[in-house]
Parts: structure tokens; sequence; C-alpha cells
């Protein structure tokens, strides 16, 4: 069974920290990304990894950093200076595919964790 679990959400305050983990287990996944949803709106890319470089959203680089452990078949991410914006449900998820395409839509991601809530006070 294919399966990805989030943790580490919470509340921090603005200017805090948060690491994610998301844990998957039954196979091994090429991509493995962070998305995001906040109440009312769309659920947003906000960083991928291959096993090769990351790609990060805009509103994110520079402030957040994924990484993954392939020997645990983890992906974390790494949020610093978060702001009241980067409160979110935060999804993991994963494409199991070896390509050369990097997919930033949510649509084009065929595993998904169950999400964790991250809440940002000001």
């Amino acid at each position: 069974q294919v399966q990805l679990v989030e943790s580490g959400g919470g509340l921090v305050q603005a200017g805090g920290s948060l690491r994610l983990s998301c844990a998957a287990s039954g196979r091994t996944f090429y991509t493995m990304g962070w998305f995001r949803q906040a109440p009312g709106k769309e659920r947003e890319f906000v960083a991928v990894i291959t096993w090769l470089e990351p790609t990060y959203a805009g509103s994110v680089e520079g402030r957040f950093t994924i990484s993954r452990d392939n020997a645990k078949n983890t992906v974390y991410l790494q949020m610093n200076s978060l702001k009241p914006e980067d409160a979110a449900v935060y999804y993991c998820a994963g494409r199991l595919a070896i390509t050369n395409t990097i997919y930033l839509a949510a649509r084009d991601y065929n595993y998904w964790g169950q999400g964790t809530q991250v809440t940002v006070s000001s």
C-alpha cells in the first residue's frame, strides 16, 4: 500500500521556523513535492524535489528548503522566517515516474498525504 504521511505542523510566531516531514511507504517516489492550501484558496505549489535539484515557488524561495533522505524515503520542508500568509494546510505529494519534467501543478501528482496544519501568528 502506497502511503504518504506528513508531520511537523503546528503553531509558530511570525519569523519563526518549522520543519515538516513526509514519510513515504510502499514505493519510492522520483518526484516529491509540497503544496499548501489556505481556507478559500486553491491548492498551490510550494516546492518540489527530484533526485536532482529542487524548485521553489517565488513566494518561499530563500526562506524554505526542501530536502530528501532516500534511505528513509522521507522528504522534508524546512520553513524559516515564516509569515502569516504562509499559514495553510501543507500537503506532501509524490510522482513515481522518472522524468526530466519538473511538475508544479497539483493535478500532476498521483499520491497525496493527509495534510498538516501550519498556523503563523502575527
